[in-house]
């Protein structure tokens, strides 16, 4: 369940679907003796300073949907060979994302209000499952953070780019996260320190402005 502002009103359904549900797999998993891998989110963290999340920080999630995560988190780490992956801004060619929602409101708009005040670094789906096959096939196991590699930026940040790269002439304002309230709060800093990786000698994610490329010329070629 990702819908996250939507879990402010659903939070029975987001409980049982990303707690409940991580429960039972679990429980299989230790009858079984198999390993668990469980992908979760930067929205396990208040969001607070501006360091980048180590993954022995301590979780304080803002919102239902990141508490359910967490929740999630505690199932699998109840497995004995277990290995959490928290990822973060995450794009790619199926559902929905924030590159396709700002490509798509440039087709109609020719001017744009981004917030500029959370800061991430975005992360292409397919880099995430190389990583994700890499770990399985090395017995990874613990707990890792995952995200594009390169300068963290704002959404603002990462909107002018979507637009430079795909040539789009929009105008864009930076505006604050309290001008752009949402049912659901969301952390200023989703910048996750992604060194256990390397530490256990798997392969860090690429810059994500070259996913970024990647991903747009993925985009393209779906449209032939």
């Amino acid at each position: 369940y990702t819908a996250v502002d939507a879990a402010e009103d659903q939070v029975e359904l987001c409980r049982k679907i990303n707690a409940e549900g991580t429960e039972n797999i679990a429980k299989v998993c230790k009858e079984l003796d198999i390993k668990m891998m469980y992908i979760s989110t930067d929205y396990v963290f208040d969001g607070s300073g501006t360091a980048p999340h180590p993954v022995t920080e301590r979780p304080a999630p803002l919102n239902v949907y990141g508490r359910s995560k967490l929740l999630g988190e505690q199932a699998a780490q109840a497995v004995p060979r277990h290995a959490i992956l928290r990822i973060s801004w995450v794009f790619g060619l199926h559902g929905n994302n924030f590159v396709k929602t700002m490509l798509r409101l440039a087709e109609r708009r020719t001017r744009l209000s981004v917030v500029d005040d959370q800061i991430g670094c975005p992360t292409y789906t397919v880099d995430l499952a190389r990583l994700i096959c890499q770990m399985a096939e090395q017995n990874a196991q613990g707990v890792f953070h995952a995200a594009g590699s390169g300068q963290p930026v704002s959404w603002y940040d990462f909107a002018r780019r979507i637009f430079d790269l795909a040539g789009k002439e929009i105008e864009l304002e930076p505006i604050s996260t309290a001008a752009y309230p949402t049912a659901a709060r969301r952390p200023l800093n989703s910048r996750l320190d992604c060194s256990a990786l390397a530490a256990a000698g798997l392969t860090p994610l690429p810059e994500w402005q070259d996913a970024l490329a990647r991903y747009l010329q993925a985009l393209e070629e779906e449209k032939v």
